[in-house]
């Protein structure tokens, strides 16, 4: 016989432990610089949040206002609804099972021990394959759940409890119930609506049939459903729980879904100040009057008085770093008129386009000079598309991508194009002019 009971103070328990050791891997990979803590600790943080949710679903549970009466009413008024609509009894279908026992005995233990595992199993699964999709799916189950949690306030009695349904406690005939040997009522058995375990295997579904590639991944269908028949045989929830379920998951999917573009903005200005405060900015090409962050006529953050200028003028750049403009391969760092290449103590950049490094009254720049120098300090282009920018005693590393950079690096390097072409032009009317002459 099968007696399972996982209480929300073990499962609070398990979640501190848990979280206990993900801030000691956190803090031994500072130390250390090792990935392989950074992983652990990684893991482990997301094991503990998900280990907090489930405490926090078996508490709310255990501690929603207990009224029987009120409970007994709604339980009452969705069977009638549901003879009502049509949906087929859950008595008759139960009748069906209760003659094979070994099928009772197997329908309760699934209904008691599969559900949390299961999409436990999920996570680590797109955790280990698929991280992109880890962290949507991790967040739509924290949404889902805890929109669950707030209905689930509301008593409700399950079918087995409720005299009208005339319905068979499965899991306290054989000895299997979740809520102890005894027959009794408390606060955890009136959260019926609605069914979380529809809820999570409907989920877990969805993402095996969207996420994996193989031609198999449709039997994660067969999944809802035999939960649904679980939920039902053992007489634990209605029809109209799962429903309720399925139409949470729903609108749980689409409030995430629309609020995507405020969550991504959100992540960007987050970005955006790290990178300040770490006394960087991320690259951007320079033209003339375009500045380096966030658009035109926004300077960056946190800059003191006298910072370094690049990307054209009028363009400031926090801490006084040189932020360049950087290419893709083969592609020069410094690119373009009015592009500085390097900012000097001051933070000045040579006007009209002069080139850095020119020396005074219009002599050309010297050998390892003038505009196609990267001088120390400079930035440059490092590896996996990361631009350096090294300040006096640091060295900056921010991520130099995105759309906005990669069309700016375009437009620069058609613009060299350009120049190099009318310069072309102008040395070969020179070149004709003087021949003329000496004819």
């Amino acid at each position: 016989m099968l007696s399972v009971k996982f209480t929300w103070l073990e499962a609070a328990a398990a979640a501190v432990l848990v979280l206990a050791v993900a801030a000691a891997a956190a803090l031994a990979r500072r130390r250390s610089g090792s990935p392989r803590l950074a992983g652990v600790a990684l893991f482990a943080r997301e094991a503990g949040m998900l280990l907090g949710l489930f405490a926090l679903w078996t508490y709310a549970g255990s501690k929603s206002e207990v009224s029987l009466g009120d409970a007994m009413r709604r339980a009452a008024w969705i069977w009638r609804a549901e003879r009502d609509i049509g949906l087929p009894s859950e008595r008759a279908l139960q009748q069906v099972f209760l003659p094979h026992p070994v099928l009772v005995e197997a329908l309760n233990w699934y209904y008691a021990v599969l559900h949390f595992p299961v999409l436990i199993g999920c996570l680590v699964w797109l955790f280990a394959r698929y991280r992109g999709a880890y962290w949507r799916v991790r967040t739509l189950v924290v949404l889902f759940t805890a929109m669950s949690l707030l209905v689930q306030f509301i008593p409700v009695a399950p079918p087995r409890l409720l005299p009208l349904t005339r319905m068979t406690d499965t899991g306290l005939a054989y000895g299997q119930s979740v809520y102890g040997p005894h027959a009794g009522i408390d606060a955890d058995q009136l959260s019926a609506m609605p069914s979380i375990h529809v809820g999570w295997a409907l989920l877990v579904a969805l993402v095996v049939v969207t996420t994996a590639g193989s031609r198999w991944r449709w039997l994660a269908l067969a999944y809802p459903v035999l939960t649904t028949l679980a939920v039902v045989v053992t007489a634990n929830h209605f029809w109209l729980d799962g429903i309720a379920a399925a139409a949470l998951l729903a609108l749980s999917i689409g409030a995430q879904r629309a609020a995507g573009p405020a969550r991504r903005a959100l992540a960007g200005r987050v970005r955006l100040t790290r990178a300040v405060r770490a006394g960087s900015v991320p690259v951007e090409v320079g033209r003339p009057g375009v500045p380096a962050v966030g658009g035109p006529g926004v300077p960056a953050a946190g800059m003191p008085s006298g910072g370094a200028v690049a990307g054209g003028p009028g363009v400031p750049v926090a801490g006084g770093l040189v932020v360049l403009a950087v290419g893709g391969p083969g592609v020069p760092p410094v690119s373009g008129p009015g592009v500085a290449a390097v900012g000097g103590p001051s933070g000045a950049v040579p006007s009209d386009g002069a080139a850095a490094g020119a020396r005074p009254g219009g002599e050309p720049p010297a050998p390892g000079q003038g505009r196609d120098a990267v001088p120390p300090g400079a930035a440059h282009a490092g590896k996996n598309g990361y631009a350096r920018a090294a300040g006096p005693g640091r060295l900056a590393r921010r991520a130099a991508g995105g759309c906005a950079a990669r069309a700016a690096v375009s437009a620069g390097q058609a613009q060299n194009r350009r120049d190099r072409g009318q310069a072309a032009a102008r040395s070969e009317c020179a070149g004709r002019s003087r021949e003329r002459d000496g004819r």
